[in-house]
């Protein structure tokens, strides 16, 4: 028979990206952390998000229609527990700044400026997809979380990134 905790356990296995999703609202940033996050299209360029259905930041972005991923590099896991904690003012001591009108965290590897095309429901959760308007990557690393422990995605991470790109050109020849 299938538990939550067996089901919770399958899932902790399966490594996934750490991101703060953030949205303003009245002038004021709003985030959480979101290991929920997915690419869905090229064409148009689309991701994925999921939140709970009690998130305040799901009522946020509802009623704006746009939402901000920071993804969070090597470093970034205290910066994860802060935005996944109860704390109201999660954005007190965490550097960032407004970029395309949503909250951008400074020092992430990744960021995407997205406009809402649909939600749609799913069990406790709602399924955000949303067109990126606007993004950038630094191309470092990005930071996961499997197996209850935060990470890497491999140990070429390591690595001074020119040798990464000598090993990847020579894969293709």
């Amino acid at each position: 028979m299938l538990t939550e905790d067996v089901f919770r356990d399958l899932m902790a296995g399966v490594c996934a990206p750490v991101t703060i999703v953030t949205a303003m609202d009245g002038g004021t940033p709003h985030g959480t952390t979101v290991s929920s996050f997915g690419s869905l299209s090229l064409r148009p360029p689309m991701v994925t998000v999921a939140l709970g259905r009690g998130s305040r930041l799901l009522d946020r972005i509802l009623r704006t229609r746009r939402f901000g991923v920071n993804v969070l590099g090597v470093g970034g896991e205290e910066v994860a527990r802060v935005f996944a904690g109860r704390g109201e003012d999660r954005f007190r001591g965490v550097a960032w700044r407004a970029e395309h009108g949503l909250p951008r965290l400074d020092r992430v590897v990744g960021w995407a400026v997205c406009e809402l095309d649909r939600a749609v429901p799913g069990g406790d959760h709602v399924l955000l997809m949303g067109v990126v308007v606007n993004a950038d990557s630094t191309g470092a690393s990005s930071l996961v979380y499997g197996n209850r422990e935060f990470g890497t995605h491999s140990e070429h991470a390591r690595m001074p990134r020119v040798l990464n790109d000598h090993i990847l050109a020579f894969t293709r020849h």
